[in-house]
């Protein structure tokens, strides 16, 4: 299955699950809720609140209120359609495809944040048997310098400190 069918997939079972809680708690189905649900679905990597929020003005000509993202998104973490992050003192959000752990390695200098392959940390938690406790997924944060962040540094050393 291609990526983005897969995630128009896990969307859609999304929007059944949202239509199913929101009937048995006896709330509201309102169009807000549905298109925040597929704008989270559509974003292609972390996002704040104001970028969710940008997305939903400029692509969906839906604009709505901080109350209503910061609201809607607490609802979504709760039913596990969203993760949230708090990276170097900014918070970030994520879509959840079913149980999807993973890396991420974050600069300490530029906060630049990007997803990491790690098959074999994947394979120790998952054979992990922890007491009492059921694991859903994780989310591991390495934090270093980016290559990028590096090479900055050690030019700028480099002019103050010509040998």
């Amino acid at each position: 299955m291609k990526t983005t069918d897969k995630k128009e997939s896990v969307r859609q079972s999304a929007e059944r699950m949202l239509d199913n809680y929101l009937e048995m708690n006896n709330h509201r189905k309102t169009p807000e809720r549905y298109a925040i649900l597929k704008a989270v679905y559509d974003m292609n990597s972390h996002f704040t609140l104001e970028e969710l929020g940008g997305k939903l003005n400029e692509v969906y000509k839906f604009p709505v209120s901080r109350a209503t993202l910061y609201n809607t998104l607490k609802l979504f973490m709760e039913l596990r359609f969203v993760i949230r992050h708090r990276f170097q003192g900014t918070t970030k959000y994520e879509a959840c495809y079913e149980g999807e752990s993973h890396c991420h390695q974050i600069c300490t200098v530029c906060g630049k944040v990007t997803e990491v392959k790690a098959p074999e940390i994947t394979e120790t938690i998952n054979q992990m048997h922890l007491k009492r406790f059921r694991k859903d997924g994780y989310a591991l944060y390495i934090y270093g310098i980016c290559s990028t962040c590096q090479g900055a540094i050690t030019r700028q050393r480099k002019k103050t400190n010509p040998q």
